[in-house]
């Protein structure tokens, strides 16, 4: 006799099951997907204990008649599979009709179901996988499963099941995802007779996020929407200050089917960029439709994962939609929470005599008549251009030279704390202003600002705070800006630009820049030579564990170069997932615009604060540092009113 059986039925049922229902979310998910592929239009669950003891599904779809409910908990019993070729042009949610066996299998169970409007339906229990009755029952139109004890039979998968708070977040989880992905449902949810989600079903999304979220995180969403000939993409993501501690709140829903995909979530980053502080991530619901052709939802038993046959496409597809839809935004975060509405009664505001030319008064005990006229800063003028500028070669290659090289013009760094900065006592005084003049050397000629970008708003300096912040005003309100961020994000965009075009700005250098790492590191580092060419910095080895630079783009920070090239050869090393140009581009900007910034501490003169607003307004993203952080804060002239007690 053979050795190799063929399972029975109970046992089959039973492995299928450790498969499908891993613990009472997975049961709540099985249960109420086939209630929305009946067409339900409101689906209400109730849940014990964390699911554990209790869980009840209840929905007005089409119900089953007679015949059907008897075979729905068959092994392989479906009504949306009717040949190989429907398993590439998947519509529903649920399609292997393993979920309620596997359910029956591990639980004792009870379907009440109806498919017509006359108040007749069946009533069909079943225990750990045996039919215990089956017979007629009243019940209007639709279909009402109640699940208990769950692996009641399987005492060995109950214990490893986590506590019931856990259990409770898992199925709560679920089924918000659930109700954004279909916000034309009316879902709730009840936890030992607690409404943990009620929603109205109206097909409003943002009403949903609202329910889910709160109404305060969905009135800092942003919408997306895309289409090309691929795909289809509508969804909100929240704006830079709404931010969380993982990436749990990137819901992604494609088909309908609530989707984990550890891509489409770079995506959502990626289309970030530098908007987010590290570590933070955005709150974002992306629905995304695409013929079903051009994915495979067969790949899990839990369908939780899919494949794409264009990933690729997609992933560039909703990064640009999310950066296009936060590029259309004035993403200035407010100091103070707005009223709800303005107040009826408004104080008499009284004009006060002021001074037609007003008065530069920097920061530091400098005198009013040594401040510059608060003129409006011109960008540097011819005489600017002709500054003396260091040789520029080719990289180093058969017959180059370097006296053949052109000579461009090298740019001058930010100068870092020099001995005025490091001459003063205490952090709360600023050191000597920086003149216009002298930071206008620092500043690239500002660009024309896109057209089809939103308008930054038009500042006016009046001061700064502790030589960090500089105060403006409008008609509108208050402004802080961050110097520093501020600086950064300009640095860091001239950077990215200068990146792009690495080989023709690399000069050679007289005395090469060495560079020491243990053998591991250097054993890696010979392997990864040509991304540092691709910024424009030649390594070469030098014996042992020593690389040399021979050459790099002649537009660094001076001075800075080393230390920048050595954060690179870290961030490189460290760096886990493929590296593309244009991540490199973005790190080696982000470095080169930290170490060529203005610091803090650091005391502007008007016209300087005003060079600087300038070269911000210009920049493709005005409203936050390269690492995330905001440059500019608000507050609102109805807000400052409301402080003083002006309104009321």
């Amino acid at each position: 006799m053979g050795i190799i059986q063929v399972l029975d039925d109970h046992i089959a049922n039973q492995i299928a099951a450790g498969e499908v229902v891993e613990r009472p979310s997975s049961v709540v998910k099985e249960l109420v997907e086939n209630a929305i592929d009946a067409g339900a239009g409101r689906i209400d669950v109730t849940i014990e204990e964390g699911g554990l003891t209790y869980i009840r599904v209840a929905d007005n779809g089409s119900g089953m008649a007679e015949d059907d409910c008897r075979t729905a908990f068959l092994r392989h019993a479906t009504s949306k599979i009717a040949s190989g070729k429907d398993l590439f042009r998947i519509r529903t949610l649920g399609f292997r009709g393993e979920a309620l066996p596997s359910i029956a299998a591990v639980a004792k169970v009870e379907c009440l179901t109806s498919s017509g409007a006359d108040g007749s339906g069946w009533k069909l229990v079943i225990e750990g996988g045996e039919v215990r009755s089956f017979a007629e029952a009243a019940a209007s139109r639709g279909t009402d499963i109640q699940v208990r004890d769950l692996f009641f039979n399987t005492p060995a998968r109950l214990k490893y099941m986590k506590t019931i708070q856990t259990e409770l977040g898992n199925v709560s989880d679920y089924m918000n995802r659930l109700a954004l992905a279909f916000p034309a449902i009316a879902f709730t949810l009840r936890h030992n007779g607690n409404v943990l989600l009620q929603t109205l079903g109206g097909g409003d999304l943002l009403q949903v996020i609202a329910a889910v979220y709160g109404s305060g995180a969905a009135k800092q969403l942003v919408k997306v929407e895309g289409d090309n000939l691929d795909f289809g993409l509508t969804g909100y993501v929240s704006r830079p200050e709404l931010t969380r501690s993982n990436r749990s709140a990137v819901t992604a829903i494609v088909n309908g089917r609530y989707i984990k995909n550890f891509a489409l979530a770079g995506a959502v980053l990626n289309a970030y960029r530098t908007l987010l502080p590290l570590h933070r991530f955005p709150l974002a619901i992306l629905q995304l439709t695409m013929e079903p052709s051009l994915l495979d939802v067969n790949v899990h038993p839990a369908k939780l994962e899919v494949r794409f046959s264009k990933e690729q496409e997609l992933i560039l597809f909703v990064e640009e939609s999310i950066r296009q839809a936060l590029r259309g935004q004035v993403l200035i975060p407010q100091g103070n929470k707005p009223a709800s509405a303005r107040p009826a009664v408004v104080q008499e505001q009284l004009a006060l005599y002021r001074a037609e030319t007003p008065v530069d008064m920097p920061f530091g005990g400098a005198s009013a008549a040594a401040a510059p006229p608060p003129a409006r800063f011109a960008p540097p003028g011819p005489a600017a251009a002709a500054a003396p500028s260091p040789a520029r070669v080719a990289p180093p290659g058969p017959g180059s030279t370097a006296a053949a090289a052109p000579t461009p013009a090298r740019y001058t760094p930010p100068p870092g704390p020099g001995p005025a900065s490091a001459a003063a006592p205490t952090p709360q005084r600023p050191a000597a202003p920086l003149p216009a003049d002298k930071l206008a050397a620092l500043l690239e000629p500002a660009p024309d600002a896109p057209a089809e970008l939103p308008q930054f708003p038009r500042l006016s300096p009046i001061g700064q705070l502790h030589g960090t912040y500089i105060v403006a005003q409008n008609e509108t309100g208050l402004y802080l800006i961050d110097q520093h961020a501020a600086h950064e994000r300009i640095n860091y965009e001239y950077f990215y630009a200068k990146f792009g075009e690495p080989a023709d700005a690399s000069q050679q250098l007289l005395v090469p820049i060495t560079l020491d790492y243990t053998p591991g590191e250097a054993e890696q580092l010979a392997a990864k030579l040509p991304l540092f060419e691709q910024a424009g910095v030649y390594l070469e080895p030098f014996g042992g564990s020593t690389f040399i630079v021979r050459a790099h783009p002649y537009w660094m920070p001076e001075g800075d170069e080393k230390e920048i090239i050595e954060e690179m050869a870290e961030w490189i090393l460290s760096e886990r997932k493929p590296i593309d140009l244009s991540r490199l581009r973005d790190k080696s900007a982000a470095l080169c615009s930290c170490k060529a910034s203005i610091k803090a501490n650091q005391s502007l003169s008007i016209a300087g604060m005003e060079a600087l607003l300038d070269r911000l307004a210009a920049c493709g993203n005005p409203y936050t540092c390269p690492h995330g952080r905001p440059i500019v804060v608000s507050f609102s002239s109805y807000e400052l009113e409301k402080m003083f007690k002006r309104v009321m």
